[in-house]
């Protein structure tokens, strides 16, 4: 059960109160970093504002409790909104509550299982692009609030946003625009100037009393969705049916996947900013049980929050009581401040979420793939990118990994050959030289380089003897790993082989190909015998068997299909 601790358990054993205090003062400001954000991610949601409010308190509480990082903080982010505003659009919000119970249920199975250590192999390539396009579709959803646009309904997909953003173009609100660029301005110039105040608070405490003095004809959160709840969130159960559940699956096996990228990334960046190690099954586990509480408060879906984690280290944070606080200090905003927070404007919230998705977009990632990736890598990247922005981010991952797989293939495949030494072999062979001179009359010897599996099969099928042959040496000493397609194929050349009286011997055969050989009789089959741990043994045990056959004149025929 050492696999499923908490780390909250094991840094109360040295806690001391120079560390409380430097957690409390992290989570305070952590908790002030994640007010404005909160908000803004929820109504980008399509949900209340408080509901953002909530995803801090409770699933922030859940992570930094049960976590497998020290510091990892959870809350609502922005790699959910595209995710669930697509749920609520299609299914409301108790929908919403049900797939984020399913979703908790998920990852709570995946760290049981050990999952977390796969998400590794998800090549870097696919995390940007589908970051991109989760960039993109907060972006495409931040225009209405940003010009102040008059309409009804904002469509889903990113495209048809656009599309109607143009028809009503003409509504531009001055007033609201000036205020967004006014604010983006303040989110680009603060963090030049100071880091002691976080530039999205920054931004809203100097554009909501403006807005207010000046009288200005511009949204605020109050104007568009009334008075906010300053209550506790309060426990409910969503209506389940066996239906909603069955057509919630996709939408609850996405959210549970980029809730578990994001959070294991978070952890990463954490981990390097403290040079420790986090428990990634564990951190899943405890996104999970966060996840399921917040699906019974109504609260946004939480994940792992970078700009959380990485400011509670940078201001001391060192354990998971700083996530504790910081869930703490967010309940009393939320019971004292809330009706003040009606006040800010729509825009300023637009514009910081603007500011997420250009950070997001990672555009200085792309040109670098671009200037330096194999083409291959920039193609996954693009494709991954695009599947995200006009199909959903669940199909963009799975065509991602596909096309990654394949190409990987492709690569692998073009490494693995198959080489018949010749009599001159030394001056051909660029790897490292076998040892003896010399080849066996009679004998033809094959050098396999690379992993043999199902992608590399027609190298090796090619293999064939003269009409002199009597012996075939295959050398698998550059040979990493074979599956089972391109065993078959060998169990098919010793057929071959056999029903022309060829002797078959392999060379320096790796332990995990002849792990693999052993368990399927392919080794009893071709004689255990045949296996020489060197090219020098097997030229040594080719001489004798080709001596044997040309005193017996048997002859020999070739290799064919």
């Amino acid at each position: 059960m050492n696999d499923f601790r908490p780390k909250l358990w094991g840094c109360m054993r040295e806690y001391t109160k120079d560390q409380l205090f430097k957690d409390i003062l992290a989570g305070i400001i952590v908790a002030v970093i994640a007010f404005p954000l909160s908000v803004a991610l929820a109504i980008a949601s399509g949900m209340s504002p408080e509901r953002g409010l909530y995803s801090a308190i409770i699933g922030g509480f859940f992570v930094s409790f049960f976590g497998g990082s020290k510091v990892n903080i959870g809350g609502a982010t922005a790699a959910t909104v595209m995710t669930v505003f697509t749920i609520i659009e299609e299914f409301g919000l108790v929908g919403l509550a049900i797939a984020s119970i399913m979703a908790g249920i998920i990852l709570i199975i995946m760290g049981l299982f050990k999952f977390g250590q796969l998400l590794k192999y998800i090549p870097k390539t696919i995390t940007l692009g589908f970051t991109a396009a989760i960039a993109m579709g907060i972006f495409s959803g931040q225009i209405k609030g940003f010009f102040g646009l008059t309409m009804e309904e904002i469509p889903v997909k990113v495209m048809d946003k656009f599309a109607a953003y143009f028809k009503v173009i003409d509504t531009i609100n001055i007033p609201t625009l000036a205020i967004g660029l006014l604010s983006i301005a303040i989110l680009i110039i603060i963090p030049k100037i100071t880091t002691k105040i976080p530039n999205s608070l920054a931004a809203i405490l100097i554009t909501t009393p403006l807005v207010m003095a000046a009288n200005l004809d511009v949204a605020t959160i109050k104007s568009v969705y009334g008075n906010i709840p300053s209550n506790f969130p309060k426990f409910q159960v969503p209506e389940i049916s066996f239906e909603l559940v069955q057509a919630l699956i996709p939408s609850a096996v996405t959210l549970a996947f980029l809730i578990a990228i994001v959070s294991l990334l978070a952890c990463v960046v954490t981990d390097g900013l403290m040079g420790e190690k986090h428990n990634s099954n564990q951190e899943l586990v405890a996104q999970g049980i966060a996840n399921i509480f917040c699906g019974f408060f109504g609260a946004v879906p939480v994940a792992g929050a970078v700009a959380r984690a990485s400011n509670g280290v940078k201001n001391g944070g060192r354990t998971p009581i700083a996530g504790i606080v910081h869930s703490v200090v967010v309940t009393f905003i939320l019971l004292l401040l809330m009706p003040l927070a009606g006040y800010i404007p729509i825009p300023t919230l637009s514009a910081i979420l603007i500011m997420v998705a250009y950070n997001m977009s990672n555009i200085h990632e792309f040109r670098y793939m671009a200037k330096h990736a194999p083409k291959s890598d920039f193609i996954v990247l693009i494709v991954t990118f695009l599947s995200g922005v006009l199909v959903d981010l669940l199909f963009a991952v799975e065509i991602g990994v596909v096309l990654s797989a394949l190409l990987l293939m492709k690569k692998m495949s073009n490494t693995s050959s198959v080489i018949e030494l010749k009599p001159d072999w030394e001056d051909e062979i660029q790897s490292e030289p076998l040892r003896l001179k010399s080849i066996p009359k009679h004998t033809l010897v094959f050098e396999i380089e690379g992993p043999m599996f199902f992608a590399t099969v027609d190298e090796f099928m090619s293999i064939s003897a003269t009409s002199s042959t009597k012996i075939v040496i295959l050398s698998m000493r550059n040979v990493p790993s074979i599956d089972i397609t391109a065993l078959r194929s060998l169990e098919e050349l010793l057929k071959r082989c056999k029903k022309k009286s060829i002797t078959l011997i392999f060379s320096g055969v790796r332990e995990l190909p002849y792990e693999v050989m052993r368990k399927s009789g392919f080794i009893e089959k071709t004689g255990e015998e045949n296996f020489c741990d060197n090219i020098d043994e097997a030229f040594v045990k080719a001489d004798v068997i080709g001596e044997k056959a040309i005193k017996r004149n048997i002859p020999k025929m070739i290799v064919t299909d």
